[in-house]
């Protein structure tokens, strides 16, 4: 039996997930938010969540865990204006046994939100890539030091010529995290603008960590 490590950074990315394996069952993972140990196409899959960013992955994978594979999963930022809200974007080695759709193309990893339209133009312009996110550089780079096979399929949550409703930059801690207190009162402060925007914004990650469960339903390991 294949066991997977599946790295994200908010627990809501693996609904889709979720819907779709058998046993569920906690999972005691040192440094983590969020995490679970489940049965996933005859395979064992640990999910695992520690909020965005370099820093929070690496404290997340601070031990070699034994698993077989790693895989970087989770919503995304679109750089190509070709992309639309649900795709799928995989980098690196496509699964095997795909029933769904999807685009292979390069990752660019941040440590921020990319927010506006120009901010995407700028990244698609410098890098070439197809998405942006802000975590599976740093997995990666465990997943090399570990001599561990690592692939990253990511989803687009919000479409290269939109800007985003909050500047989410705003609203980290410390350590990163986003605080979730400070974005609801953001949004009750301008409920003609923010607010909308955020509710959009949450059905098109709801429908994002949907198209994500049911494309890796469809891969064999």
């Amino acid at each position: 039996m294949v066991t997977w490590l599946m790295i994200a950074a908010e627990a809501r990315e693996f609904e889709g997930i979720l819907k779709r394996v058998g046993d569920v069952r906690p999972l005691k993972w040192p440094g983590a938010a969020f995490s679970r140990d489940v049965a996933w196409n005859n395979s064992r899959c640990f999910l695992v969540a520690n909020g965005p960013g370099p820093t929070l992955v690496k404290r997340a994978l601070e031990r070699k865990p034994k698993v077989d594979r790693i895989l970087s999963i989770g919503f995304c930022g679109a750089l190509d204006p070709a992309l639309r809200i649900g795709d799928i974007v995989v980098s690196g080695e496509v699964p095997q046994g795909v029933g769904a759709s999807f685009v292979q193309g390069d990752v660019v990893s941040v440590d921020r939100v990319a927010i506006t339209v120009q901010e995407k133009c700028e990244l698609r312009t410098a890098t070439g890539a197809a998405v942006v996110e802000m975590e599976s550089a740093a997995v990666a780079q465990k997943a090399r030091e570990w001599d561990v096979p690592f692939g990253c399929v990511r989803v687009v949550s919000d479409a290269a010529g939109e800007d985003l409703p909050l500047d989410f930059n705003q609203y980290r801690d410390a350590d990163g995290r986003f605080e979730r207190t400070r974005i609801a009162l953001a949004a009750l402060s301008r409920p003609f603008t923010v607010l909308p925007g955020l509710v959009r914004l949450d059905r098109h990650c709801r429908r994002a960590a949907e198209r994500l469960g049911e494309f890796l339903a469809n891969c064999e390991n």
